[in-house]
């Protein structure tokens, strides 16, 4: 059975769609995510909240500090293809400071609005937040120390085109398999109508 079928089977667990997913190879992986859309990946971030919550190893596995790692994304925005694939760039920054990860959005638009940098932190300690993931992608903090030489200029959300797209929101994350995992939008306090998929590169 199809990733989109499974989504719309109302018996559907996520384990089955976990083996699914854990079953095929990056490639298989991103293109099943990639015949979804709202309806299918409101569903997954619904089923995803029964998921142990997700950690820091799923985004950087044993990638060590500037040491780039790459999650090839899907969102269900209806646009044309390209405008709905990106990918979100990881890494530990250098060590010292509290536990976060710094990261942006490549991708064909990223010329257009920006690199959209944010800081991915743990959501401990604010039950509000937890309730909608263990870990965020904040956009209203950037990297605040050196990320590696290759990536773009830090740029913060309020300044330029990104702000439209980036400034005070934030993506919610949940696991869905060994390397997919599920983000939800809010923006000043309100979720979005649509969700997002991150598929890890491993190596």
């Amino acid at each position: 059975m199809s990733l989109d079928a499974l989504l719309h089977d109302p018996a559907a667990t996520l384990p089955a769609i976990r083996d699914a997913l854990d079953a095929t190879d990056h490639a298989g992986r991103v293109a099943a995510l990639e015949t979804c859309g709202v309806t299918e990946f409101g569903r997954l971030f619904d089923l995803a909240g029964s998921s142990p919550p997700i950690t820091a190893a799923h985004f950087l596995g044993a990638h060590g500090p500037l040491e780039p790692v790459i999650h090839d994304g899907w969102n269900s925005l209806p646009l044309p293809a390209f405008a709905r694939r990106f990918q979100k760039r990881f890494c530990r920054p250098e060590p010292g400071g509290a536990e976060r990860i710094f990261g942006y959005n490549e991708g064909a638009t990223r010329y257009l609005i920006g690199p959209g940098y944010f800081q991915l932190v743990p959501t401990a300690g604010n039950p509000e937040f937890e309730a909608r993931g263990a870990w965020v992608v904040d956009y209203f903090k950037v990297p605040d120390t050196k990320v590696p030489s290759e990536w773009p200029w830090v740029v913060p959300n309020w300044v330029g085109p990104q702000i439209v797209i980036y400034n005070g929101t934030r993506d919610f994350m949940r696991k869905v398999s060994e390397h997919v995992s599920v983000g939800k939008p809010w923006a000043r306090a309100k979720s979005l109508p649509f969700c997002f998929t991150l598929t890890r590169r491993d190596g």
